[in-house]
């Protein structure tokens, strides 16, 4: 190391020690040094006052990119060394996991906020998702392909010496919902954003998620789903956009008082889009309290109740879907939904009001083209509050009159229906909700005195109709009927398949729609084909890529008619039979891996996996079970194709009669696998802690889908294809 002598600005003498081989900038000085120095000597060049200085500085222009495995490489051992600080001598499996998924990470950073700048700038009306459930599953390999840096990060971890195969299981499965509910949100964020739609998903961040199910003796036993003990490389804490929740309390003629405050922390996770440069956000809420720790009780000795409020406070995010047996387990859920729905409310009323254009600094003027900017879709009825809660915020905080309020609050909010159950449709008492929200409370009834008036208007004398109608039922006990709510408070109703909004119309919600028909519509449910076949099924995805000449039909599925003529190929459709062999193959050696259970890969894989509920009618399929093997035992040549039946899914901790019919496939099963006069003719297999990763190892296994659930309603079946 050399001393380098340079010579300064007006005669001063700068010396520096450099301890590298790399020389010195020859400007690396004059930004060190004094402001009247730079401004006499470079009068043009920026200085870090200037505001081209910092756009100059600020810019995302040198962030590294992932163009070759020589790249990732590099990333990969920057981040190992210099975010973990770790070596290959005492790194770990999740510590190469880590150190991969932030090497994709950094290729989505630049993407994302250049796609919130270009919102900023551009001020397009924006889509708001809110929903109780996100059943996102994994996020690094979904990232790596809507990227198009599959093979790059793959083939660098093989120089390394890794597997991608293994690094993945490394990651936990974000376990923030328990069905199609979930999962169908989850593939709508996807493809808002390979669409390029400026949308926002919104839910909570439960700590503990769903619960992670065991099996012991043929019994569900839930554990803590603990997806968040590793932390997660793909959230940001946004913590300067924190804000109060209020719960409980009065209400009086000039607000609401004395209220119980807790936080709502948001985290930011980043949803990419399928080749392009677009990458939304999701952003989930964490409960807080205000006074994390009471340093007085703790001072007295008092340790538990020091920090007794936080706990309190913070277990609205706990768990997804408390059990909901018992009273206590009722108010939490409630708290939770509105928690959901204020946060939300407040941060979209918080972006609209202080949208800035760059170009010409103009604030918006009131709210009167709120809806124009801001779209919010309910998925189902657990986010309905967020309707009482705009009207709260439009009436009691901004100060507009009801009319002018309820017109920005119908033009703003749509409701997607997803069950015709009536014991679905969420209902709450109304002594809770007097108890926990008494101002919403005030505000549905409101709701509901003007919309029964415009019931009378239209349907004159007609009393069991108005009863019919309200919003609020009399019994079994006074509660309110959010479904209801979500409908008189939306410009748009729609069911998730065709015969489904066909079925609500005629049926649960035939009254409203005779009064608002040009309110229901249909939106048949859709999955995500970068996941559900690019991702899980590559093979399959690479003969269809041959054929169509490219990968186009990933964002395009009409383009699959295309191999329509090719149903009639031999050749074609050996191809598409060896990929499910060898599928099949590698889901055996899984499930004896897992499960202890060899099954022939040569059999017809049977497969039912879905929330464990009477009315998706498992219970049917054991009974089949049992009928095929009474068959067999009773003509052991009875000449039948083999067949493994796979069922999966988790049943609500409260939910007696669902855990019971999961002892009951584990129980059969036990009869079954183990009777050697059935042999490889029929295996039973119930799949534990069923899970999006999981899925994506069965579904490209499965021979044969069993959806045979119905919906009740009124004493008849409807067979349903809308879950």
């Amino acid at each position: 190391m050399t001393p380098v002598k340079r010579t300064g600005l007006a005669g001063d003498s700068l010396t520096r020690l450099c301890t590298t081989d790399r020389a010195i900038s020859p400007l690396s000085h004059v930004v060190s040094a004094s402001p009247e120095l730079r401004r006499r000597h470079f009068p043009t060049m920026a200085t870090p006052q200037s505001p081209s200085y910092r756009k100059k500085q600020i810019s995302m222009r040198n962030i590294p990119q992932l163009e070759n495995v020589a790249a990732v490489k590099a990333s990969f051992n920057r981040h190992l060394h210099q975010t973990l600080v770790k070596d290959r001598h005492v790194a770990t499996h999740n510590d190469f996991y880590k150190s991969t998924a932030f090497t994709v990470r950094d290729q989505l950073v630049g993407k994302w906020v250049r796609t919130q700048q270009h919102y900023y700038d551009r001020d397009p009306k924006r889509v708001y998702y809110m929903s109780m459930e996100f059943l996102m599953g994994r996020s690094l390999t979904n990232a790596m392909v809507n990227l198009g840096v599959d093979s790059e990060v793959e083939e660098a971890l093989y120089e390394l010496g890794l597997e991608l195969e293994d690094l993945q299981e490394e990651e936990d499965d974000a376990g923030l919902g328990n069905g199609g509910l979930g999962r169908l949100a989850a593939c709508f964020l996807d493809s808002m954003a390979t669409l390029s739609l400026p949308a926002y998903g919104y839910g909570l961040r439960y700590e503990y998620g769903i619960f992670s199910q065991t099996v012991v003796d043929g019994h569900q036993v839930e554990r803590p789903d603990e997806w968040l003990r590793f932390g997660t490389c793909w959230e940001l804490s946004r913590p300067e956009y924190q804000v109060p929740i209020h719960f409980y309390g009065r209400a009086e003629m000039d607000g609401w008082k004395d209220t119980q405050v807790v936080m709502a922390m948001p985290y930011d996770y980043p949803i990419p889009g399928y080749g392009n440069s677009t990458v939304n956000t999701m952003r989930l809420w964490s409960a807080k309290s205000p006074n994390s720790f009471d340093l007085s009780y703790f001072n007295h000795g008092n340790y538990i109740r020091a920090v007794l409020d936080r706990n309190l406070a913070e277990n609205i995010t706990r768990v997804l879907y408390p059990n909901d047996n018992k009273m206590e387990g009722k108010e939490l859920r409630l708290k939770q939904e509105y928690f959901l729905c204020s946060a939300t409310l407040q941060d979209i009323v918080r972006r609209f009001k202080t949208f800035r254009s760059r170009m010409g600094g103009k604030a918006r003027a009131g709210f009167k083209d709120f809806s124009k900017k801001v779209a919010i879709q309910l998925n189902d009825t657990h986010p309905a509050l967020a309707i009482a809660e705009l009207m709260h915020i439009l009436v009691d905080l901004e100060k507009l009159g009801w009319e002018e309020a309820w017109a920005v609050c119908t033009g703003t909010f749509a409701y997607t229906n997803h069950t015709l159950l009536p014991e679905a449709l969420e209902r709450w008492p109304i002594s809770m909700i007097e108890r926990v929200l008494p101002r919403h409370l005030q505000i549905i009834y409101e709701i509901n005195a003007r919309h029964l008036k415009e019931v009378e208007a239209r349907f004159p004398g007609e009393v069991a109709r108005i009863g019919r109608m309200s919003i609020v039922e009399e019994f079994p006990e006074k509660r309110l009927n959010m479904a209801y709510l979500a409908i008189i408070g939306s410009h748009a109703v729609n069911g998730v398949a065709a015969i489904h909004s066909a079925i609500i119309k005629r049926s649960i919600f035939k009254d409203f729609y005779e009064m608002t028909p040009d309110k229901f519509q249909n939106k048949t449910n859709g999955i995500t084909p970068r996941r559900w076949l690019r991702l899980c099924n590559p093979s399959l995805a690479d003969i269809i890529s041959n054929e169509l000449g490219g990968e186009a039909w990933v964002k395009d599925l009409f383009l699959l008619k295309k191999l329509l003529p090719l149903a009639s190929s031999d050749a074609f459709k050996q191809r598409v039979f060896q990929v499910k062999k060898e599928n099949k193959k590698s889901f055996a050696e899984y499930l004896e891996k897992t499960h202890g259970v060899k099954v022939n890969p040569e059999s017809l894989f049977d497969v039912q996996v879905k929330r464990i509920h009477e009315y998706k009618r498992q219970l049917m399929n054991v009974l089949h079970i049992i009928t095929f093997y009474n068959r067999l035992k009773a003509n052991p040549d009875l000449p039948v194709v083999p067949r493994t039946i796979l069922i999966g899914g988790k049943a609500a901790p409260g939910y007696h009669a669902a855990k019971m019919i999961i002892k009951l496939i584990n129980s059969v099963a036990d009869v079954v696998n183990n009777d050697p006069d059935i042999g490889d003719v029929l295996k039973v297999v119930f799949l534990r802690n069923y899970r999006v990763s999981l899925a994506e190892k069965v579904i490209p296994a499965t021979d044969l889908s069993e959806q045979v659930h119905t919906h009740t309603h009124r004493g008849y079946t409807l067979p349903c294809r809308a879950c």
